[in-house]
């Protein structure tokens, strides 16, 4: 917050921060945001739940959100989410029970162009086509050569 002089406005770059710190916002990390940049908890739990990338639970070692936006759906985007959940033995919205994996869905991450895409720990991927996905996850499961 001291690196954005607690500007209320910065307020989603600060829980980006703290969740790049933390792995996840916990309620007393969103609270003592709420106090540091002088804003009701209320308008901070909104914000964070509000948007796909907040998380409130552990993330698994590894974690893939496929993106199921218009474009991306016409392109494909459910056989992708099929791979990776048949790869991992995961499902969409959950991490795996090992806690080896993270999966999700968000509805548009404003790459359209990109379509189809998925982002892999982190890294925006565009363009992508079953086997590339098969690989990348085949890479973290053991089942490929990433």
């Amino acid at each position: 917050m001291k690196r954005h002089r607690f500007r209320q406005d910065a307020l989603i770059e600060v829980l980006h921060v703290a969740q790049e710190a933390f792995g996840l916002l916990r309620d007393d990390v969103l609270l003592h945001i709420a106090r540091g940049l002088e804003l009701p908890p209320s308008r901070v739990f909104g914000v964070a739940t509000f948007y796909h990338l907040f998380t409130f639970a552990p993330r698994g070692e590894h974690s893939c959100t496929v993106c199921t936006g218009t474009a991306c759906f016409v392109k494909g985007a459910e056989r992708l989410l099929a791979i990776v959940e048949e790869l991992t033995g995961g499902r969409a919205g959950e991490t795996t029970p090992d806690g080896r994996f993270s999966l999700a869905t968000t509805r548009c991450t404003g790459s359209c162009g990109l379509a189809p895409l998925a982002i892999f720990d982190g890294e925006v991927v565009g363009h992508l086509s079953e086997e590339e996905v098969a690989r990348r996850v085949g890479g973290w499961t053991g089942h490929g050569s990433e």
